[in-house]
Formats: C-alpha cells, structure tokens, sequence
C-alpha cells in the first residue's frame, strides 16, 4: 500500500494495525551522532497513551518503544533506524459485529471501494493507533531539532466549542486537556462529562508553535515549508483543517493590516505565522489545526452492509471522545518531522 512514507532527506515509513502485533517506524537519512535512546522516545509517546483525560479511551497500552536498528552507544549511526511497539491490549473481537457494517464517519466505505478488503479489527492503518509510529519518529525529529534549538509545542485552544481565552503557557501541563486557559479547561471537562453521558464526542482546535526556527526553511515553489506542514497536519486522520498565522481571518483584512511591518531588528507583527513565500522568517511558526469529532459514538446512526442493506448501527467499546488532548502530540510530532527535513535539506545547498 503505497502512501506510507514522509519526507524526502528525513524518510519515515510506517508500517502496522491497529489490532494487529505491533506499529513500528523506519527512519531514514537521520543523520549520524544524534543522542537518542528509548527513555527519549518513551517521553514522547507517554504523551500519547490513553488515560491522561477523561475524553481517552479505556484501551491502555503502555506503548513501550524498542529501537531495533539504528542506534549505538546511545547514538544513531546513520543507518536507517527501526522502532517498534507491540500492541499489548488488542481486541479485535469487539469489532466482529462491525465487520461486514460500514461505520458511519469511518474509512470502511473508501478503504473498500479502493482495496476491495478492508482490516475490520478497529479500522486497521486508517486507525488513530497508526499515530504511534508518528510519535516515536517525531522523537527521533525532535532530538534533531534540540541541537540548533528549536522547540515545537502544543496546546488546545478550543474543545467542544468551549475557546481558551488566555494564552498563558504555564498551564498547559496543569490540566488534563492541555489547555492555556485554567478556567476554559475546567468548563471543557463539564462539557466532556456531558457529551459523554449522551454517548456522542466532540471536536476542537489545537494550536501549534515553533520556536527558534531558523531563517531560510523551505522548498519553492511545490515543496514550500508551509504546503508541507499542512500536508503533514493534514495526513493525521482527524485532522480537518489547517491555518497558518492569521489563516482565514486573512481573507477579510486589508493589505495594509495584514503585512507584516520590518525593522532592523525582525517584524513589528507575526500575521504571517513566521513564513513568506513558503521560506521560514526566523519568526515563530503558528498554525493551528481543527480536529473533527471521534467517528465512533453510541448514538444510533444510519448506514449500509457491504451487500448495500439498510442498517442501523451503535458503537460500543474502547473509544475516545475526543482526539484532543492525545493528538496535540501527534501534531508536534509531524511539525517536527517537517523542520528536521527542511533543516537538512538546506544543509545540503549551503
């Protein structure tokens, strides 16, 4: 299945199912003498498991990372390195009443009409388990990243239609749903309980910053940085949108409100989210991505049978609510893959 690859000098293919053994990671072109060992990847990837909200699924893996290629002496060698996690946790028997119904806000219906068979056991590559791989090589990214001192983070700005407010970075680490906003996350958590009752999920918005990104990141004109860093947000399955400094709110300025005024030291404003003409700025990069709503819900819901009955369908089992908080980290890792490949691709031309 072709697809399965990212980047063009920092390579990551990703392979494994949801219910399957195992989803493990191979990168390629990371180079030599980068400190990275399991705990580093393991940090990442804790961020990912389940349990840390009350939006999370039960399912709960521990997600242990396993270097098998690559690294030696605490160091990469330069040779394609290869990460594995077994899936511990699996059971693809809950997904047995599902498998000949097409889930409703689901890839059954297009996985079948391109393949012709689909992994039924908790929707196979198109689950959100896939994101697993993503983590441990946005690790591996990041540990690139850390030498020239550049820092990805994230944070939810908006859940189930409650909005941050405040900005205040601090609080992102004291509440489950890492929000900058103390008061914002409290009323998040009521609205999570709430839809929760009701057997439905919700969606929300994720901001992304990166900091300390040097000048001259980026590819004209197909492979600009911010063309790849909204396909690489955009390649998350939840993921339905992506703006990058003012974004859409662009469309109803003025030119003269949204240029960014220069001076001798940088820019007066950040409209342009760090990035002119598909070239980083040296400024912050800001994007933010909207995250569509859990497709699994108990509220019963319309659909076919692969024969084209009329169905109706309820999902019951392990699912989250919502992909906000366990997919900011997903986010950070595809930026970071972005800019460890653009960093090394403007290596090689200077």
């Amino acid at each position: 299945m072709p697809g399965n690859s990212f980047g063009k000098l920092f390579k990551i293919t990703t392979w494994g199912e949801s219910h399957g053994k195992g989803i493990g990671v191979v990168i390629d072109g990371c180079p030599p003498r980068i400190p990275i060992d399991e705990n580093i990847i393991q940090s990442m990837l804790n961020r990912r498991k389940p349990g840390s909200s009350s939006a999370s699924t039960k399912r709960m893996e521990p997600d242990k990372a396993v270097i098998m290629s690559g690294v030696f002496n605490g160091m990469t060698t330069g040779t394609p390195l290869m990460i594995m996690v077994e899936n511990k946790d699996a059971d693809p028997g809950a997904y047995e009443p599902y498998a000949d119904i097409y889930r409703p806000g689901h890839g059954d219906i297009t996985y079948m009409a391109k393949y012709k068979i689909r992994d039924w056991r908790g929707g196979g590559r198109a689950s959100a388990r896939e994101t697993v791989a993503r983590v441990a090589a946005g690790a591996v990214a990041k540990a690139l990243l850390d030498r020239e001192r550049t820092h990805v983070v994230s944070y939810t700005i908006e859940l189930g239609g409650i909005k941050a407010v405040k900005r205040d970075l601090n609080q992102i680490e004291k509440n489950m749903f890492l929000c900058p906003d103390s008061k914002a996350a409290e009323k998040m958590n009521e609205r999570i309980i709430d839809v929760k009752k009701k057997g439905d999920s919700v969606g929300g918005i994720v901001e992304i910053v990166a900091k300390g990104v040097p000048k001259g990141l980026g590819e004209p004109v197909f492979d600009k940085i911010d063309a790849d860093l909204a396909k690489a947000l955009m390649s998350i399955g939840a993921v339905k949108g992506v703006e990058i400094g003012t974004g859409f709110k662009a469309a109803a300025m003025l030119g003269s409100e949204n240029n960014d005024p220069i001076n001798s030291t940088g820019f007066d404003t950040n409209n342009a989210g760090g990035i002119l003409a598909g070239i980083t700025n040296g400024v912050d990069i800001i994007i933010r991505v909207a995250v569509k709503p859990i497709p699994s819900i108990r509220i019963e819901q319309k659909t076919v049978d692969q024969s084209g009955n009329q169905k109706t369908v309820s999902i019951k089992g392990r699912h989250d609510i919502s992909a906000i908080p366990r997919i900011n980290v997903v986010c950070e890792a595809m930026v970071n893959l972005v800019l460890a490949d653009h960093l090394l691709r403007q290596k090689a031309i200077s």
